[in-house]
């Protein structure tokens, strides 16, 4: 899969410069199908190849450069490579922390359901 098309470059392009922003806009994801890392682009340089943006892995949570080329060419034993998410909406940072704390509650949530109803199980 093309991590970066012609649109999401044309998109990158039409934003521009973000660096000064506050509330970036994150354009689109990549994740590795069988991890737990993604990556939330906010600029493009075609000239390099690369992004910067934001980078969530494990419990680590920070803004670097990445290089398309460097997550294109990683492989799994399976197979699978490093993807776009083509249901991803861009949305602002804050959009986006909003929308995950929300599915953090909600895994916590379930998370305790199940630990009572295991617990009602050995009562």
């Amino acid at each position: 899969m093309k991590l970066i098309t012609k649109e999401i470059q044309q998109r990158f392009a039409e934003i521009g410069d973000q660096s000064e922003n506050k509330n970036p806009i994150l354009v689109t994801r990549f994740f590795d199908p069988c991890g737990t890392a993604s990556w939330y682009p906010t600029e493009y340089n075609p000239e390099t190849d690369t992004c910067y943006g934001y980078v969530l892995w494990l419990t680590q949570k920070e803004w670097r450069t990445f290089s398309i080329s460097e997550l294109e060419s990683i492989g799994r034993p399976s197979g699978l490579r490093i993807e776009r998410d083509v249901d991803f909406e861009e949305k602002t940072l804050n959009e986006f922390t909003a929308v995950k704390r929300i599915i953090e509650l909600n895994i916590e949530e379930l998370k305790n359901k199940t630990q009572d109803q295991e617990y009602d199980r050995e009562r």
